[in-house]
């Protein structure tokens, strides 16, 4: 399937795939969501995704798109050097604007290859993982906002209403403003990367909070300290954070 919110990049790119390959376009999307809804329904071993569309982008796609259904990404877009050194760096497909028609037979012949190797989808998650976190990280762009599951539907929340995000193995437990509770697959030191540190503060190891949503610190034995939240969320803070958080957060 391929996702681009130019149609006329969508018709180039779908000529291509049934003029002269082996390939079958079975789907074409506008947006990133709709992108998710084709994916998920239709399963493709490929999705073509252009890395920059407006309201969903092809990244969130990717990490927004059940595990289960989750095919082969190649993501294109103009020419990024941040981009061609994360994707390349870690095998995941990299196609440039325009896209040259041999150029694409290569990333077919590359599915082909990794569709036959058992456990591709588990490789290709742990790549791909890898090379947005590198790639986001270079970009050092802060994020607004976050895609979330909840159910079949996708919620774009906004960051400044996140209270806390807390770690579990490779998931994010998200906790808003109003209670509301998120998992995403991310990884905590990936998602700081995005996030404005003036905004968030690493309370621990495995915990990162809005530091606007911080109602006070509670003093606990050893010199630690219970971070009381606005929502009544209570976070602990590790004993190396304290004192950072001493000499900042708590400065006089």
């Amino acid at each position: 399937m391929v996702a681009d919110d130019e149609r006329p990049a969508r018709a180039v790119l779908g000529e291509m795939i049934e003029g002269g390959s082996e390939a079958v376009l079975v789907g074409e999307a506008e947006t990133g969501p709709e992108a998710v809804s084709i994916i998920e329904r239709l399963r493709p071993d490929l999705a073509l995704l252009d890395l920059e569309m407006p309201e969903m982008d092809g990244l969130e796609v990717a990490r927004v798109v059940k595990a289960e259904t989750m095919p082969l990404f190649a993501f294109v877009t103009a020419y990024d050097e941040y981009a061609a050194r994360a994707f390349e760096v870690n095998a995941v497909d990299y196609l440039l604007k325009p896209v040259a028609p041999e150029r694409l037979q290569e990333t077919f012949r590359r599915v082909r290859e990794r569709l036959a190797k058992p456990g591709w989808r588990e490789d290709h998650r742990t790549n791909l993982r890898l090379a947005m976190g590198e790639y986001e990280r270079a970009r050092a762009q802060w994020v607004d906002r976050l895609p979330v599951r909840k159910g079949e539907d996708i919620l774009m929340v906004p960051t400044d209403q996140i209270v806390s995000a807390v770690a579990e193995g490779e998931l994010l437990h998200l906790t808003t403003v109003r209670n509301e509770e998120h998992v995403i697959c991310y990884r905590l030191k990936d998602l700081e990367a995005r996030l404005d540190p003036a905004r968030f503060v690493r309370l621990s190891r495995g915990t990162l909070a809005n530091t606007r949503m911080i109602a006070r610190f509670s003093p606990m034995p050893g010199g630690t300290y219970v971070a009381i939240m606005t929502n009544g969320q209570e976070l602990s803070v590790s004993r190396s954070q304290a004192r950072i958080l001493r000499s900042t957060l708590l400065r006089l």
